[in-house]
């Protein structure tokens, strides 16, 4: 009976089915007897049917204790040898580094990790806002009737044409810089602008106070043009000149 048995379990080309089971299992399993030959009109069993006995024969070796015996299978399929493609990962640019010519999508990820980059930011935020505000009060002290008014009067002046020539101007172009303080509500001007004309150069101080309160009137202390070489031309006649002005 083990020997019927084995035989039907390792040569499965070599059985077929009966019309009847001759013996049953405890557990209700049936078995047939092996036969050594193979009726002609018996189809071959599909893969499934096939796998099912494949993996009884293993069972059934594990239970008797034999020692398992490899048979050909024909459901066995040799697998081609899988590749694994493994992208490498290209690292991120450097700063000041060369440019990348090729990139793709599984290079490593920046650094996340905070810095303290905000330190060079605040005085550099600062400083921009000093040059901003300077600016604006150049503008302010530029654009003043003050300023205006001294330089028409500078350049209808006989005495200043022959020192500085015709066309007479700030002699910045694009930003006449005006130097001093220009304080009307607290009654204090005090500025001083370079010029210059088709003969030279020079450099205009005004000077000026409130006298009075709030409620008195601006008297000019000092109107003069100061020359590269020292010398100073005295645009205040009297006294009396620019003392409502502004």
């Amino acid at each position: 009976m083990a020997f019927f048995c084995c035989s039907y379990f390792l040569f499965p080309s070599a059985r077929h089915r009966t019309s009847s089971p001759t013996q049953k299992f405890r557990n209700g399993t049936r078995y047939y007897i092996a036969t050594s030959h193979r009726p002609q009109n018996m189809s071959p069993r599909p893969i499934l049917s096939r796998l099912a006995m494949a993996a009884n024969r293993a069972q059934f070796s594990r239970i008797c204790g034999l020692s398992p015996y490899r048979t050909p299978s024909l459901v066995t399929r040799s697998r081609a040898p899988t590749t694994i493609f493994r992208r490498s990962l290209i690292a991120a640019p450097k700063e000041g580094g060369p440019p990348l010519l090729q990139r793709s999508a599984n290079r490593e990820l920046p650094d996340v990790t905070p810095k303290r980059r905000y330190l060079i930011h605040v005085p550099i935020f600062l400083v921009s806002m000093y040059i901003a505000a300077n600016l604006l009060f150049n503008y302010q002290r530029s654009s003043s009737s003050v300023v205006s008014s001294t330089l028409y009067a500078l350049r209808v002046n006989p005495e200043a044409r022959e020192i500085l020539g015709d066309e007479i101007s700030f002699k910045a172009k694009t930003i006449p810089w005006i130097h001093g303080t220009m304080d009307q509500l607290h009654g204090k001007i005090d500025i001083s602008y370079k010029v210059r004309g088709s003969k030279g150069e020079g450099t205009v101080h005004f000077f000026s106070l409130r006298e009075g309160g709030r409620a008195g009137k601006f008297k000019t202390k000092k109107w003069a043009l100061e020359l590269p070489d020292g010398g100073v031309l005295n645009l205040l006649v009297d006294d009396t000149v620019l003392e409502n002005e502004p």
